[in-house]
């Protein structure tokens, strides 16, 4: 199959590349391995705050089904569900893809990776004990499949997600025994830690999982607290009973098919593990291949539908699909990530990101960078 371009991903930076490539002109493949479109955001029941243009006061759920009708609705965007990408070869640069049960080879003049990420895991004893989750499996469990984890769940970890999920439960009728969190503060917005608070949950900083115990099932774990380098402290520990462990510690980029592309990769802790270098318009050290989205570097959803836009936007300039809005979306779209990451709280992913771009943007898209 011969396509323009092929995004692989059709979470919030794939749906979005795909919109605005799309409308561009250009022959779009999206291709996700899941059922559903949408990545993380149709996890989402809560509403995003920032500006009109980052769909604040919108719950995740609802961006992600107008951002799907919007690429659906392209004529020229094709839409794979259930479809894997297997491999990509540089000798001719062709992907590979196992749709269903079928096997199907693309020749894509350029492509947008927007895989996302996956989840840190935290090594303890029990940690495979049944009841031990990862936060987008209870996610998924809750507000895909409506499904209660259990009655009463530990939640390890007290960034953004953490605090977000654990709130969750408790609207969907789960008793949350408490947060900790390794870290002498909370990782993330105090809006979201007020919340919790509120509720009277109680979220104990410098603190780490010891063990989990139970048989056959988890039935409860032991914490305790942890001095400045980090090590446990004897004596300090506490039993906390609970049917459920929610693991919320952080993602790491899905990049084995930039790995396999040949991508000039770097490990930035800031941006969650290996991520790829790349210029001002996203384009990585390969020429036909553009990243978006948390395989570029862990941030939050709106950040990643910019980046989105910014890549659906350069790979089809760099087809010739060039208009006088292309430069108005594009220079639009950079201040939006500008104020997406100003201000304390993203100064580490700013860190990250100085690390990994360099100043060389495409050719098409000189006259607005």
């Amino acid at each position: 199959m011969n396509i323009d371009i092929a995004i692989i991903g059709a979470g919030p930076a794939g749906l979005m590349a795909a919109i605005h490539a799309g409308k561009l002109g250009a022959r779009v493949l999206l291709i996700e391995r899941a059922e559903y479109y949408g990545g993380q955001l149709i996890k989402q029941t809560h509403k995003f705050f920032g500006s009109k243009s980052e769909y604040a006061g919108e719950r995740g759920v609802d961006i992600a089904a107008l951002l799907v009708k919007q690429a659906l609705d392209i004529p020229n965007v094709t839409a794979w569900n259930n479809a894997t990408v297997l491999g990509y070869y540089q000798e001719d640069g062709i992907l590979t893809v196992k749709r269903q049960d079928t096997f199907v080879t693309i020749n894509a003049k350029k492509i947008i990776v927007a895989s996302g990420a996956s989840e840190k895991t935290l090594a303890f004893p029990g940690n495979d004990l049944p009841g031990v989750y990862g936060a987008g499996a209870v996610q998924t469990l809750m507000n895909v499949y409506g499904v209660m984890p259990g009655k009463r769940l530990l939640m390890v970890g007290a960034g953004n997600i953490g605090l977000i999920v654990a709130y969750q439960l408790l609207q969907a009728g789960v008793e949350v025994a408490g947060i900790i969190e390794a870290a002498p503060k909370i990782g993330g917005y105090l809006v979201h830690a007020a919340k919790i608070r509120r509720a009277g949950i109680p979220i104990y900083t410098s603190y780490t999982v010891k063990a989990a115990y139970g048989s056959p099932a988890l039935t409860g774990a032991t914490i305790c607290q942890l001095d400045t380098n980090w090590q446990q402290i004897p004596g300090t520990e506490l039993d906390i009973q609970a049917d459920g462990l929610c693991l919320a510690v952080g993602l790491t980029p899905l990049t084995e098919l930039l790995w396999q592309a040949g991508c000039k990769m770097a490990y930035v802790p800031e941006l969650g593990g290996y991520v790829p270098f790349r210029d001002s318009s996203l384009l990585t050290t390969h020429p036909d291949i553009y990243v978006a989205g948390d395989v570029a570097g862990v941030e939050e959803a709106s950040a990643a539908m910019v980046e989105g836009k910014l890549a659906g936007l350069a790979a089809a300039a760099s087809l010739g699909q060039t208009t006088a809005a292309l430069y108005e979306d594009y220079a639009e779209a950079k201040n939006q990530l500008t104020a997406l990451r100003a201000g304390n709280i993203s100064a580490k992913i700013r860190t990250g990101l100085a690390k990994v771009t360099v100043n060389k943007p495409s050719e098409a898209l000189c006259e607005v960078i």
